[in-house]
C-alpha cells in the first residue's frame, strides 16, 4: 500500500517535470512559433466574426426550417438579405458617413480647444473652492481625464485593427454563407471528437448557455440597433453636428448595462453644448427620454430578465471589466458574467452528483 502510494507521488512529480520541460522548450523556441501566432491572432478577427454573425442568425435560420423551408433556401434567403443591406448602407449611407467623419476630422482641432477652454474654467472655478474640496475636485478631474484618455486610446486602437484587417473582414460574408449552409455537420463533428461520457452533460451545458446568453446577446444587439436609429433621428431633428455617428456611438454604448448611457451621452452634450444652450437643453432632453423608453419598453420587451442576475453582481462585472479590459471589458463583462454563472450551475451539480456516487 505504502509502495503503491510511492508510485503515485513519483508519477505526479514526473508529469510536473516534463510539463515544466514542455513549457521550457516552448519559450525557447519563441522565435519560431510567434510569428504563427501573429498570424493566428490576424485570422482569428474574420473568423470570429463569422462565427458570431453565425451564431446570431442561426435560430431564424431554424425557425423558418421549422415552418417547412428547406435549410439551404432558409440561409439563402437570410445571406442574401444580409448582403443586400450592406450593399444598401454602402450606396446609401456610406457617404453621409465618409462626409461626418471628414467634417469631424476637420474641425476636430477647433472642438478640442474648446473643451481645453471649457477645462480651463472648470478648473478655475475648482481653485475657488475651499481647500478641501478643492483637493477632492482636482483629483476626481485627473482621474476622470486619465480614464478618458484610455478609453479614447483603446477605442483608437480598435478601429486601426479593423482598418489594418479589412481585407481579410471581406471574406466575412462567405464564411459565413458556408457556416450557416454547414451549421449541423459541423455541431456533428463537434460532438463526435467529443469524449462519448461528457456528451450528455455538455449538451445539457451548451443548451443553458445559449439560453442564457444567447437571448440576451440577441436582445441587446437589437436594442442597441433601435436606440441607434431613434437618436441619429433626433439628433438630426435638434440641430447637433455630426448625427450618424454620434447616434452610433449611443447604440454601441447602450450595449453596456447602466454606465453605457452615460458613456454614450456625453460626446452628444459637447457637441450640442458648442452650438447653443437651447440645443443642449433640448439634446439632453431627448436623450433622457429615449433612455426612459429604453429602459421601460424596449429592454424589458426585447430582452426581458434572460440573464437573473442581481443589479449589483452586474455592476461589479463591469467594474471588473473596465479594469481589466477597458472598453472592451465592459462590452464582454456581462456576457462573460452570464457564461460563468451557467457554467458553476452546472460544475456544482457536476460535483453533487459525484459525491452522491461516492
Amino acid at each position: 500500500m505504502e509502495r503503491d502510494q510511492h508510485i503515485r507521488i513519483i508519477y505526479k512529480l514526473i508529469i510536473v517535470l516534463l510539463v515544466l520541460l514542455i513549457i521550457y522548450v516552448v519559450v525557447q523556441l519563441a522565435d519560431l512559433w510567434v510569428p504563427f501566432v501573429y498570424v493566428l491572432k490576424r485570422l482569428l478577427i474574420p473568423l470570429g466574426l463569422a462565427a458570431i454573425i453565425t451564431y446570431l442568425f442561426h435560430p431564424l435560420i431554424e425557425a423558418m426550417h421549422r415552418r417547412g423551408m428547406g435549410r439551404g433556401l432558409a440561409v439563402l434567403l437570410v445571406f442574401g438579405a444580409m448582403i443586400a443591406l450592406l450593399v444598401c448602407f454602402a450606396v446609401v449611407g456610406a457617404p453621409y458617413v465618409l462626409q461626418q467623419i471628414e467634417e469631424l476630422t476637420t474641425s476636430f482641432p477647433t472642438v478640442m480647444k474648446d473643451v481645453e477652454g471649457t477645462v480651463s474654467k472648470m478648473e478655475w472655478q475648482i481653485q475657488q473652492l475651499p481647500h478641501p474640496f478643492h483637493n477632492q475636485a482636482e483629483n476626481w478631474l485627473n482621474h476622470l481625464g486619465k480614464k478618458a484618455g484610455n478609453l479614447l486610446g483603446q477605442m483608437e486602437r480598435v478601429i486601426v485593427v479593423l482598418i489594418q484587417s479589412m481585407v481579410l473582414l471581406i471574406t466575412v460574408p462567405f464564411l459565413v454563407l458556408y457556416f450557416l449552409k454547414d451549421f449541423d455537420l459541423i455541431e456533428r463533428a463537434a460532438w463526435y471528437v467529443t469524449p462519448r461520457k461528457w456528451r450528455p452533460s455538455l449538451k445539457r451545458y451548451v443548451r443553458d448557455v445559449d439560453r442564457s446568453f444567447g437571448r440576451y446577446i440577441r436582445g441587446q444587439l437589437l436594442v442597441a440597433l433601435s436606440v441607434a436609429v431613434v437618436s441619429m433621428m433626433a439628433l438630426w431633428l435638434i440641430g447637433v453636428p455630426y448625427p450618424i455617428l454620434l447616434g452610433g456611438f449611443i447604440g454601441a454604448t447602450n450595449i453596456i448595462p447602466y454606465f453605457g448611457a452615460f458613456i454614450g451621452a456625453v460626446p452628444a452634450l459637447v457637441f450640442a453644448y458648442f452650438e447653443s444652450w437651447p440645443v443642449l437643453l433640448a439634446t439632453a432632453i431627448a436623450l433622457f427620454l429615449l433612455q426612459q423608453l429604453e429602459g421601460n419598453v424596449l429592454s424589458p420587451l426585447i430582452v426581458g430578465h434572460s440573464l437573473h442576475l442581481h443589479p449589483i453582481t452586474i455592476i461589479l462585472a463591469l467594474l471588473v471589466g473596465v479594469e481589466v479590459g477597458g472598453v472592451i471589458g465592459l462590452i464582454l463583462a456581462v456576457p462573460i458574467l452570464a457564461v460563468l454563472k451557467v457554467t458553476f450551475i452546472h460544475l456544482r451539480l457536476h460535483v453533487s452528483k459525484v459525491d452522491r456516487e461516492v
